[in-house]
């Protein structure tokens, strides 16, 4: 039985969701490795530094945050360890490394534990000086500052979470996405009707509930339709055939998950009720843990039919507010979001980028145009083909394709795959780069 979402208004409680943290919190920092000076007069106390400007990954990704970092924190974030760190090793004018020595300071991190008027007071050093030191100091700590496309990927252990993806339930559509959907963005499905477009998003669904070590989040789904009523008895034979599709998960864990449970149905009509639904009660689930994948199905209808030709700044407008909210969601949840949209010829719509040349000879493109377009992570089309084709083809061949048509973590490229009782397999030596 699926569970449909309740109308009622979430609560502060229910939509709160902040990282904070005070510029004027104060963190001790660790006893052990401090050096003071005992013959020194006045405060002594070790400062932190002034406020921080940290990027930090895996954390609010593409958002400047603040943080008030002592040194001996920021050794932990990159760059070598301070007290592995000795004084010889920067850039300085002997004459300041000599100073430093004599302040009986051994190491980069005891160094960085003074603020700068303390830093004059033990050393006799000018203000400059200090500063310089203070800035060389921090420079070897936090280590190169540019970091490449390489060097981040290279890291997988270190940011796991940047690299977990979403499964397919089907190894060889995860090869080809290398991995599954990408939790943090918008993933696209576009493609005719009768593609199978509805036919991945429930087998997603399902997935996306599996425990982690299978390629699941451990959480169930929101499904929003805003076209078709939702395709129950389709959803109930997937749930029955999930062990014949899920060989590679052992029989138990398959019978212990409740598919039907996880499930968080909501019927839409218009734009207004799509953008409250998205912005008020998806959050609650999602912030409660209940769920960790977003589908829309699809999200072109309620555009097109309340929008047309002369209302096309209205249009684009409500569309970047629905990509702003759910990309919103997807960072904030660590949750992929997949929107099934439509296509239309090149022709219907004049300013529209025509597509990819598909399966069925025709140039085609995802409706919404550039404005939905920019707000995607990845976009995926599905085709399928003719129908006098179809009767050409011998049963049990494959007759749909699957084409990634732009994804910043991968090329161009497709497979075939077949619609079966139990879901969708992709046809192994079909791929193509």
């Amino acid at each position: 039985m699926q569970k449909t979402l309740h109308s009622r208004e979430p609560s502060a409680h229910d939509l709160q969701l902040s990282v904070s943290s005070s510029p004027k919190s104060e963190v001790s920092p660790p006893a052990s490795g401090l050096t003071v000076n005992p013959g020194l007069k006045g405060d002594c106390t070790p400062r932190p530094p002034s406020l921080c400007y940290a990027r930090l990954l895996g954390g609010l990704r593409g958002q400047q945050a603040h943080w008030n970092l002592h040194p001996w924190e920021v050794t932990h974030l990159c760059g070598q360890p301070a007290e592995e760190m000795d004084l010889d090793q920067l850039d300085l004018n002997p004459r300041i490394i000599v100073a430093v020595k004599k302040a009986k300071l051994k190491s980069i991190k005891e160094v960085l534990h003074f603020s700068g008027p303390d830093l004059q007071r033990l050393t006799s050093l000018s203000s400059l000086d200090v500063q310089h030191l203070l800035r060389t100091a921090s420079s070897q700590v936090r280590g190169s500052s540019v970091f490449t496309a390489l060097h981040l990927y290279q890291q997988k252990q270190r940011f796991p979470e940047q690299h977990q993806r979403l499964s397919l339930g089907c190894p060889v559509l995860d090869g080809l996405l290398r991995g599954g959907l990408p939790l943090d963005g918008l993933t696209e499905l576009a493609g005719h009707s009768s593609a199978g477009k509805t036919q991945l998003a429930l087998q997603l669904c399902l997935t996306v509930q599996f425990p982690r070590q299978h390629g699941g989040l451990g959480a169930g789904a929101v499904y929003i339709c805003t076209e078709d009523v939702f395709p129950n008895l389709r959803l109930q034979q997937l749930i029955a055939q999930q062990r014949h599709l899920r060989t590679d998960v052992p029989g138990d864990v398959v019978d212990r998950i409740k598919f039907g449970n996880q499930i968080f149905i909501e019927h839409v009509a218009d734009v207004d009720t799509l953008l409250e639904c998205v912005s008020k009660k998806v959050p609650v689930l999602l912030s409660r843990g209940m769920a960790r994948l977003v589908v829309i199905d699809s999200v072109a209808a309620p555009f097109r039919c309340e929008f047309d030709g002369p209302a096309a700044i209205p249009r684009a407008r409500r569309l970047q507010a629905l990509g702003a909210a759910l990309r919103r969601l997807s960072c904030s949840f660590r949750s992929p979001v997949l929107c099934i949209n439509q296509v239309t010829e090149a022709a219907e719509e004049q300013d529209a980028v025509p597509g990819p040349q598909g399966l069925w000879d025709e140039r085609v493109s995802p409706a919404l145009g550039m404005t939905w377009s920019n707000q995607l992570l990845m976009r995926l089309m599905v085709s399928r083909h003719r129908a006098e084709e179809a009767l050409l083809t011998p049963p049990g061949r494959p007759d749909r394709t699957l084409e990634v048509v732009f994804a910043p973590h991968l090329p161009p490229s497709s497979c075939s795959y077949t619609v079966h009782t139990e879901g969708v397999r992709g046809t192994p030596g079909t791929e193509s780069y």
